[in-house]
């Protein structure tokens, strides 16, 4: 396997293009876990970070391996991404969930706790922005979409369409999702007030269906049911080839970073799990796209 070592670390501090260079390692080094650990009998995994992973994923994830290893423990904290790379480099987490590639600050910190680095990919999270089939609007750009959910763009002719005032659908406010679509699609600026929420994306897709100047997101597998379709982002159609080429611009791939010294059996194991065909059964199932 390979890994982030503290030497290279050390050198990241001497140039940004060195920082590059380091990213792109720590991609590379995110393993398939080849290696296959014997399943632990008891233990306790600590996992902190991404509210895209911890929301929904995570919980499920979990409960779904401990029908077959209930003697192991987990505690799953989601306070955001870099949240969990700041508690392991202190010791206080065995999994740092990820939502984004660690960045140079983060390496900075991992080189000064004596941190060597494994990254682990897991799939990736993808969003389609969705309108009413009787929409005429197929193609927006990044621009237009956050100017859609924050409110400065009011009526669809002013992206192409008909002279009708945009109905927005959103995630609740409490969700990782809701923040996580802030970031991807409208540059963490605030939602527009007039945003009609819903508390899952199935309840976004059917609030749509029936509102012909509806516009909210949804997982892209959700964009084939009847009502509904996906808008593509420059021309670039939110399919699970696009998210996995990452030619899709609202996609993030979801990681889980360790450290290498001090990954136990039971963590190894429970990561082997999510890369499993069965863990990547979960990610579909709950519209994740599984790994390439």
């Amino acid at each position: 396997m390979k890994t982030i070592s503290r030497a290279n670390l050390k050198r990241e501090h001497s140039s940004p293009i060195i920082y590059l260079v380091l990213v792109a390692v720590v991609l590379a080094a995110c393993s398939d876990n080849k290696k296959q650990p014997d399943a632990p009998s008891q233990g306790k995994v600590v996992i902190k970070g991404s509210n895209t992973i911890g929301e929904e994923l995570g919980p499920r994830l979990i409960a779904e391996y401990k029908k077959e290893h209930p003697g192991i423990a987990f505690d799953l904290e989601s306070k955001g991404t870099g949240s969990g790379f700041a508690a392991l480099f202190n010791g206080q987490c065995n999994i740092a969930a990820a939502s984004r590639v660690v960045n140079y600050d983060e390496l900075a910190q991992a080189n000064s706790n004596h941190v060597d680095l494994n990254c682990y990919m897991i799939g990736s999270y993808a969003v389609a922005v969705v309108v009413n089939t009787n929409n005429s609007v197929s193609n927006l750009t990044r621009d237009q979409v956050r100017d859609i959910f924050t409110g400065s763009v009011k009526n669809w002719k002013d992206v192409g369409g008909s002279d009708a005032p945009i109905k927005l659908h959103a995630r609740d406010p409490i969700s990782g999702t809701y923040l996580g679509f802030r970031e991807l699609f409208m540059e963490n600026k605030p939602y527009a007030s007039n945003v009609t929420t819903s508390t899952n994306y199935e309840g976004i897709v059917e609030a749509i269906s029936k509102d012909a100047a509806g516009v909210g997101y949804a997982t892209i597998y959700l964009t084939s049911k009847p009502g509904v379709k996906a808008v593509s982002i420059r021309g670039v159609a939110p399919d699970v080839l696009a998210v996995s080429e990452s030619r899709y611009p609202f996609s993030r791939v979801l990681r889980l970073y360790t450290d290498k010294s001090k990954e136990d059996p039971a963590t190894r194991h429970f990561i082997q799990f999510v890369q499993s065909n069965r863990g990547q059964e979960i990610l579909t199932e709950l519209g994740y796209v599984p790994r390439p």
